[in-house]
């Protein structure tokens, strides 16, 4: 078999190769544009439903509850814990940050309540991922529930609670402290 032949047939096998390829990638477009791929499920409790344990997660008085699901090994959770503390100060929003095991020592003496061993309610809450926030009203409700990936992030999202619900909603209460 001379050079020319055997390039000619390596030639060949490289354009039916190529031409699977985009066979399969056209499919895949297709398949995209038309939403025939499942969409992700949501994740967190749906809003309106009842929040899991919110009697022992609320504050003595009525107030929308924020609670900030986070994790040790997690460097967006340091910041957030950051940025959480910091609003805490500016505003009455009222917060809990749970972790699922025990609590850094580092959050300790941050001016809000932060409660460690709380694995059974990041299942209750469907906190599949942190950091996670859900936003509790003053009835117990849950308002939102979602991933928060940023401290920019939280901040608008605490920002919106404290808008919301700025009138009779939200006291300022004593906070700090673990359990």
């Amino acid at each position: 078999m001379s050079f020319q032949t055997s390039a000619l047939i390596l030639s060949w096998i490289a354009i039916l190769l190529l031409a699977l390829v985009v066979s399969g990638l056209v499919r895949q477009v297709h398949a995209l544009s038309t939403g025939t791929v499942g969409r992700p499920g949501s994740v967190g409790l749906r809003p309106g439903s009842p929040a899991p344990r919110f009697r022992d997660l609320a504050p003595p008085s009525p107030a929308t509850l924020v609670l900030l699901f986070l994790d040790p090994g997690c460097a967006t959770c340091d910041q957030l814990l950051d940025a959480a503390a910091e609003h805490t100060r500016r505003t009455d929003v009222v917060l809990r940050v749970l972790y699922r095991d025990t609590v850094p020592s580092r959050a300790a003496d941050l001016p809000m309540t932060v409660l460690g061993e709380q694995a059974d309610l990041f299942d209750r809450y469907d906190a599949i991922a942190t950091p996670f926030a859900v936003v509790i009203d003053a009835t117990g409700r849950i308002r939102r529930s979602e991933p928060v990936g940023s401290a920019v992030a939280l901040g608008h999202l605490l920002d919106e609670v404290d808008n919301l619900s700025g009138d009779d909603t939200v006291h300022s209460i004593r906070r700090g402290g673990t359990r």
